[in-house]
């Protein structure tokens, strides 16, 4: 690295667990030198050592649920000689139940990581990318975000944020050089259904991705240039066949599927 220039890097979001953690280990293999972030510093730490120590992976962490954080995030990036060439927007969390019944700062705690932080981060670091003119921003959406979904209305709302963000962002990011995606996963093996309190969905006893492979679809989505990434077949074909539909039928089923134990029908 000559002087000035600076060490461009790969940036994680909620590395610390699933999606994100499999990203860091695909990334490390595909030649990547990375920035990992999230709150829980000592598996930061232990997954920054499997994948080659601090020179490869640079760990900071920091908690995106707190307004500001994406400028502060940029200037720690900064104050360290580092660029960062991809954003992988992937922390969140769900919670799922009554929405007048569950706890107000969670529900907006959930809204500042899911769509708050994801635009902080963005706005951040994209002028970084435009001035290179080159860069991509992976945004980790969901197949929630393609219906209403009751009992985890908030979440399955961030979500919709997140994918409608990133397409508009897109088209304004188009001849800039910069790459964007929306990846929408499905159930996946996570830690997301016991954050969420999801273990009563029906859905969640049928056969779930790997969080290996849902980062593999989106890589290659990523270096075919592909918005938009639903991950794995099944899930394409849910989404799918839920816009032949009508909605009040979706958002129904849907309704009857999320609702918690021992609640009234």
């Amino acid at each position: 690295m000559t002087s000035g220039t600076p060490d461009l890097r790969a940036l994680v979001t909620g590395a610390s667990s699933g999606i994100g953690a499999a990203f860091a280990r695909a990334l490390k293999a595909r030649g990547e030198r990375l920035i990992l972030v999230a709150r829980r510093a000592d598996r930061l730490h232990s997954l920054a050592q499997e994948l080659g120590g601090e020179g490869e992976a640079t760990v900071l962490p920091f908690d995106l649920g707190q307004a500001g954080s994406g400028p502060r995030l940029e200037a720690a990036v900064r104050e360290r000689g580092l660029a960062v060439d991809l954003l992988v927007n992937n922390a969140g969390f769900g919670d799922s139940g009554h929405f007048a019944r569950e706890d107000p700062a969670r529900l907006v705690g959930m809204v500042d990581l899911n769509a708050r932080a994801v635009v902080e981060l963005t706005r951040a670091f994209v002028p970084g990318m435009i001035e290179r003119r080159r860069g991509r921003i992976v945004n980790v959406a969901s197949t929630a975000a393609f219906q209403p979904c009751p009992f985890l209305a908030v979440y399955a709302a961030s979500k919709a944020f997140v994918l409608a963000f990133t397409e508009a962002l897109h088209e304004e990011l188009a001849g800039t050089g910069v790459r964007v995606q929306a990846l929408c996963p499905g159930l996946t093996e996570t830690e997301f259904q016991q954050v969420a309190r999801t273990d009563h969905v029906p859905f969640n006893k049928t056969p779930a991705m790997k969080a290996e492979d849902v980062v593999a679809w989106s890589l290659a989505g990523l270096d075919r240039g592909k918005l938009r990434v639903i991950a794995g077949w099944q899930n394409r074909l849910t989404v799918a066949a839920q816009r032949l539909v009508p909605q009040a039928v979706v958002r129904k089923i849907a309704g009857r599927m999320l609702r918690p134990p021992h609640s009234p029908a």
